[in-house]
Parts: C-alpha cells; sequence; structure tokens
C-alpha cells in the first residue's frame, strides 16, 4: 500500500486538520457528497475534512482497493445515530500527495444529516469566512 494511504487510513478520522494537510497536496481538489462544489487549496480541505471527522463516529476503512496513483477506500461510518457507507476516491500526484478527492455515499438520509451537521460546524468557524473563495 502508497504511505499515503496508509497514513490517510490512521488520521483520516481523527478530526485534526494539522494531520490531515500533511498528506494534501497544495492545489488539492475535494468533492463531498453533500455540496455541489469543489474545495480547492490545503488548508480549506484539511478544514472541512478535519470537520467531518469529528462528525463520523464508529468510522472504519472496510476496503482498500488500487496501486500507483489511483485508490479507492470503502468506509463505513455513524452520522449520529444514522449508518452511512461511502468510497473515498483518492488521486496521488507525482509526489505522492493526494491531489483529487471525492467522496459517494449512501443512504440518502445520512448524507442529508452530514450536511446538516456539517453546516452547523461551518457557520460557527470563522475560517470559513476566508475559505469561501477556495470553492471554485
Amino acid at each position: 500500500m502508497h504511505p499515503t494511504i496508509q497514513r490517510m487510513a490512521e488520521i483520516v478520522a481523527s478530526g485534526e486538520d494539522e494531520k490531515i494537510a500533511t498528506i494534501l497536496a497544495e492545489d488539492v481538489k475535494f468533492l463531498p457528497p453533500t455540496y455541489w462544489k469543489t474545495w480547492q487549496g490545503r488548508a480549506p480541505v484539511a478544514a472541512v475534512l478535519g470537520h467531518v471527522g469529528q462528525v463520523f463516529s464508529d468510522f472504519r476503512y472496510r476496503r482498500i482497493m488500487g496501486e500507483g496513483n489511483d485508490w479507492a477506500l470503502e468506509f463505513q461510518c455513524k452520522i449520529g445515530d444514522r449508518d452511512a457507507v461511502g468510497v473515498d476516491l483518492i488521486t496521488l500526484n507525482a509526489e505522492g500527495l493526494i491531489s483529487d478527492f471525492e467522496v459517494v455515499m449512501r443512504p440518502h438520509s445520512s448524507v442529508g444529516a452530514l450536511r446538516e451537521a456539517m453546516n452547523a460546524r461551518v457557520m460557527t468557524d470563522p475560517r470559513f469566512l476566508k475559505y469561501k473563495d477556495a470553492l471554485s
């Protein structure tokens, strides 16, 4: 397994954006399951993923598939009292950092619960005022 993917499996659900930032490319693009725009840039993507790590509970990767620069990591978690499953689709750049990160999830009700929880967190995090320009 690629060292970045191994590190991701260890820290992505930690809620610690400083650790998450260490595996992201400076120009990383993040496509979340709850928002139609793409987040761009290491700092805003790390901040978003840090909040996600605090919203998810009982997070674990069930399967990790891939090689080279392309990876798919299947996960399960809880969002409040709702169960969710999903896949992190990851592309690594030439330096081995995450350059593209797309998340697909189901069921729809759990994605809605994630969106509500994330919106509540973002509205109370002053960092996101400066990050709103990071959205393409």
